[in-house]
């Protein structure tokens, strides 16, 4: 049997085929069917298994699956047997039988490695403690719809350096944009990428000078609820606000993966302000995980 291809980390696609998931992205949402079938999801199911509360990651999905005409199993991981204690590989192997592909939401990355080491269909991460990839996609795609040269750009994070991060770091080493990120010390991300692309700074002044781009995230996330108040302290400097982008380039964007914390980690105005794209990239990752999905399941 075929050994399936999965979507962990960006690192699972090389630099020609990440355009190429941006290029199906923006056919995908002018409704331009791939060659031959219409629906390429038809008469397939899709599990989705969720150990994460999600509102953008389930709905989007969901509805992705649907308009390419598959089916979407949701999975609440407290009321399958893995939640019982079900080894990773006996739950893999049995849903490989039912399924045609499976969506995770997890906290520790392990869980999909172990997931997709055991699985013979197309894991797809939905989000880890580690990554997000889909979310980083959306991203892209949002920005080459405003006109930004997604190989040129000089982007930036401000806050932790979590999951985000590290899959932002995965895609300016792939693609070769220039990234700054401000973290500060002991919040650095867990990856380094490459070093000729991807600076890590402790002032968030230094990582937007110039920059086309601004992102950022919550300051505390799931499963680190107990952590909030230490840093709220730790990154009170952080804020992405209108000061800030003052050192960016004037027609700066701004990017928040959602849920966002308003007066924390960035303001109320910069997030309703016409530099903010966080609405148009909540939406794009249900067109970019359909050109995911299209991918990988043949």
């Amino acid at each position: 049997m075929q050994k399936p291809r999965h979507f962990l980390t960006l690192d699972d696609c090389s630099r020609e085929e990440l355009l190429g998931l941006l290029k199906r992205t923006g056919e995908l949402k002018s409704g331009i069917p791939r060659s031959g079938k219409a629906k390429p999801l038809e008469g397939r199911y899709v599990g989705m298994i969720f150990e994460k509360p999600s509102t953008r990651t389930r709905v989007s999905f969901h509805v992705g699956i649907s308009q390419l005409g598959g089916q979407a199993i949701f999975l609440n991981s407290r009321e399958i047997q893995i939640g019982r204690g079900e080894p990773i590989r006996d739950t893999a192997r049995v849903l490989s039988r039912y399924l045609d592909a499976i969506i995770i939401r997890t906290f520790g990355h392990n869980v999909l490695e172990e997931f997709a080491r055991w699985s013979s269909i197309p894991v797809v991460n939905g989000l880890s403690d580690s990554h997000h990839p889909c979310q980083i996609l959306g991203d892209l795609f949002t920005l080459q719809e405003r006109g930004v040269d997604v190989l040129t750009m000089k982007a930036a994070w401000v806050g932790d350096g979590n999951n985000v991060a590290n899959s932002w770091i995965e895609a300016a080493s792939i693609l070769g944009f220039s990234l700054k990120l401000a973290c500060p010390e002991g919040y650095d991300p867990q990856l380094t990428g490459d070093s000729g692309k991807v600076t890590l700074v402790r002032d968030p002044s230094e990582a937007v000078q110039d920059a086309d781009v601004v992102s950022t995230d919550v300051w505390a996330s799931m499963g680190q609820e107990d952590e909030a108040d230490v840093r709220q302290e730790v990154f009170r400097g952080y804020q992405v606000n209108s000061e800030l982008l003052k050192g960016a380039r004037k027609n700066v964007y701004v990017l928040h993966c959602l849920p966002a914390h308003r007066g924390e980690e960035i303001t109320e105005e910069v997030m309703e302000s016409a530099h903010s794209l966080v609405w148009d990239e909540a939406e794009n990752r249900l067109h970019v995980q359909k050109a995911i999905l299209e991918m990988l399941v043949e």
